[in-house]
Formats: C-alpha cells, structure tokens, sequence
C-alpha cells in the first residue's frame, strides 16, 4: 500500500511539473494588428497568436489559454521576424573604420580581418547577433568568409547559438587564392550538431582570376560537398559582375540550393537563367550603394521568384536596421523612375520576410506567421514620435517609411522571447559594449603592428 502511495504521489508530481511546464511553454500574444505576409493572407487588425513551445498553433480572434504567459500587443502591429538573408556578422566590430576615400571596405576589412583572434569573431558575430534582434530580424544568412582554422569557426558558431537568433552560417575561408580552402571537414562536424536553430551552409567564392581552372578545380570540390550534403550555398557577384555571372552559367553552376548575392547591374538573360535553375538572389540596397555597386532598383529583379534582402554586414550598412533597407530600396525605386506609385510597401515587407525565408530555404519554418510554422516574430509598437500621427487603414506604409529599431517592443525566435517591452532579455548590455570596445580597439592595434597601412 505503501509504495502504492509512493507511485501514485510520484504520478501525481508528475504530472503537475508537466502541467508547469506546458503553461512556460505556451506563449498568447493577444489583441495585435497581424499582418501575417503569407502569400494569400489577409491582415487580422485584433487577432491573438497562440505559440506552443517553439511553433504557432492558432492565429484568430480571442483566442484562450489558460495558463499561457500573455503578451498584450493591443494598438502595435505583429509581424513576422524579419529575414536578413545575407550579412557578414564578423565585421560588425569594424564599425566607423570604412572611411569612404581614407579607408574603403575591402582593404580595411582585410587587414582588420586578420588580425582578428576567435574571440574577437565570438565578440563581433554575437554583439552583431543582438543588434540584428533588437531591430525585429529573428533570422540571418551570415557568410562567414573569415574562417582562419577551426577554432574561429567555432567561435561564429557559438556565438549564433548564444544570440538566440535563427540562422545559417555559410563557412568560409578568408581569401580567394588556393591558400586558404575551406576546411569542409570541420564545416562537416558542424553541420552534424544539428543545432534547431543554427545550421550551416557554404561561402562560396569564385575565383579572383576566372581563366585560374586550378582554383576552379578547388572550388568545384567545395560545390559538390554542399551538393552532395544537401547544404546551401551562397556566392558574391560583384566587381567583375557580368563575367562572375556568366561563369556561374557556363560552368552549370546555378542550381536550387545556390544563392546568388548582389549581382546588381545583372541582364535578363542571366536573371532568367537564375529564374530557370531554380536559384534564389539576395540584394543588400545599403551596402551596395555605399560601396559604389550602382543604385539597387528592386523593379530591375521583378522576374526573379526567390528574392530576398540582406544587411551585409552592421558596420558595412552602418547599423543592422532591416527598416533602413526597407526605405532606402523604397526611395531608390521611386527617385529612379520619378514615379512616386512605383514601390508598394507590402510587397517590400514581405520581400524581408517571407523573401528572405524563400531565399534561404527556410519557408517552410519560418518568414511570414502561419499555423504549423516556427514562432519567429515581431512587435512593433507605433508609441513614438517618429510613429505619431497614424490615423488607421493598411500599415505598411507607415512601417515601411517611418518604423526604426526602437519600435520594437517584442521579438520571440522559435518561440522564446528574446526582447520584451523594448529591453533584450538576459543581456547584460553594458558589458556587451564593453567587450565589443575592447576587443575592436586590440583588433586595430594588431593590424597596425603587421600592416603598415591599415586603418
């Protein structure tokens, strides 16, 4: 009888823990504008979320939970996490070093990239993690061209892991020569953790000199590991663009797991090869402008089906704000044809987040807000000035012209709340500026001891 009673208090514990919890793993956003960005579906202007531990469960009208943690989202708008679908999160310790005519970006990110310890990666992946978060990006596409041996691999690795953010790091090595291929057995090991929410993809580079078929030779071993493994890839297309892009075509290149990035000036014949082979193409407005690639026409890529936005890196764009692109793509398309109708707001935001997901292969988890899909998701709130004056009908406008980081009250990814009522949870941010201080400042002054002309 006694262990009876034993077995039956135990059953009974049992159950109330798993009662406890399921309550802490169900989260109810309640009362928000949604605007889902799926690709048939209508705003609900009051309508809950219901999320279980890391998916949606239901989308309506209230909605009930007993027990759940309750978000209030009455009077803010609730979207999608946006999508920053190629970034370069290791230069974000770099910040203010591009000085335009004293000190452009390539050469200085070279010589600062080297002198970089895994550390330093740690510090610059994870603080440039956090930025992303805080302004409503739940996932990035961080090509990680700067791989010097395993441990800095390791390092970016970690450091997307401790953020929180979704993401996949596409590995690579740190220049374009034969010197430096990418250790695709390590990028193999990390491939095998199979993180939920940190994956691995590969930073693909052609080769400096096109006409080199002994890099060739190396780079077609790169490309068919990730074929073989079913990983993505992504690739640069840009400098010598149009001869880069021909390349990808002659040499049967473009395939469904590829990501073409910037390719700014590309003709039609080669978007439609891109659009034929199933390729997806990511366009980064900001950096592109900033570093004289042309004006980013969003108009230009309208035949492409898998179109995303990236970042390209915070100290690149000068911060990590996925709004900042959203206007500067607007204003671009708009100025260029002298036709104020030209943009539409709505499309351009679900170009950042169900585009950045369908760039990236990732649709079916996450990109726009649906029953069965990876609770990836932001709040913004429109209490600020730079907000005020919203007399109602559709938002996007008004997101898309007027809302900046700060809006952003809430942001969950896979279904844990990363920032809450405008504060990033469980992070220590003085010591987050600290560290990224630190470790910027020892970065420059190694790269002053073995460069001479570094910044």
């Amino acid at each position: 009888m006694k262990t009876t009673g034993y077995c039956a208090l135990a059953a009974l514990l049992l159950a109330l823990a798993s009662a406890c919890a399921a309550a802490e793993s169900t989260l109810l956003i309640r009362g928000g504008y949604i605007m889902p960005m799926t690709p048939d579906g209508n705003d609900l202007p009051q309508g809950d979320i219901l999320i279980r531990n890391n998916s949606i469960v239901a989308i309506g009208e209230h909605l009930s939970a007993p027990g759940a943690n309750i978000i209030e989202a009455k009077g803010s708008f609730v979207l999608p996490g946006f999508v920053d679908a190629h970034s370069h999160l290791w230069v974000t310790t770099q910040r203010g070093q591009f000085r335009n005519g004293a000190g452009k970006f390539f050469p200085v990110s070279s010589a600062l990239g080297k002198a970089m310890q895994p550390e330093d990666i740690h510090t610059a992946i994870y603080t440039g993690a956090l930025e992303l978060l805080n302004g409503g990006v739940t996932t990035s596409g961080d090509f990680f061209d700067n791989i010097h041996a395993p441990a800095w691999g390791d390092a970016g690795f970690r450091a997307l892991q401790e953020a929180g953010i979704r993401a996949i790091m596409f590995y690579g090595g740190p220049d374009k020569t034969t010197r430096y291929p990418i250790d695709i057995t390590h990028a193999a090991s990390l491939a095998r953790r199979h993180d939920p929410r940190v994956s691995v993809g590969l930073a693909w580079r052609l080769p400096r000199q096109l006409a080199d078929e002994q890099n060739w030779a190396m780079r077609d071993r790169e490309y068919q590991w990730a074929k073989q493994h079913s990983l993505p890839l992504q690739v640069h297309v840009s400098g010598e663009a149009d001869a880069m892009f021909n390349a990808l075509i002659d040499r049967h290149y473009l395939a469904s797991f590829v990501t073409v990035v910037h390719a700014t000036d590309a003709r039609a014949a080669q978007l439609e090869a891109l659009e034929t082979a199933g390729a997806s193409l990511v366009v980064t407005p900001v950096s592109e402008q900033r570093v004289g690639y042309g004006l980013t026409r969003i108009d230009h890529f309208k035949g492409v089906s898998r179109f995303g936005l990236g970042i390209d890196g915070n100290s690149l764009a000068g911060s990590g704000d996925m709004y900042a692109n959203l206007r500067l793509a607007a204003l671009t398309m708009s100025g260029a044809a002298a036709d104020e109708t030209r943009p539409d707001p709505r499309q351009l935001l679900k170009m950042a987040t169900l585009g950045g997901a369908q760039a990236l292969g990732l649709e079916k988890e996450t990109g726009s807000l649906a029953v069965g899909k990876r609770a990836d998701i932001q709040i913004i709130s429109p209490d600020t000035l730079s907000m005020s004056g919203f007399g109602g009908g559709d938002p996007a406008a008004l997101l898309l012209y007027s809302a900046q980081p700060q809006n952003v009250t809430t942001v969950i990814v896979d279904g844990r709340v990363l920032k809450q009522n405008g504060t990033l949870s469980g992070v220590d941010l003085a010591e987050v500026l600290a560290d990224a201080q630190r470790s910027a400042e020892a970065i420059r002054q190694r790269a002053a001891q073995t460069t001479p002309t570094a910044p």
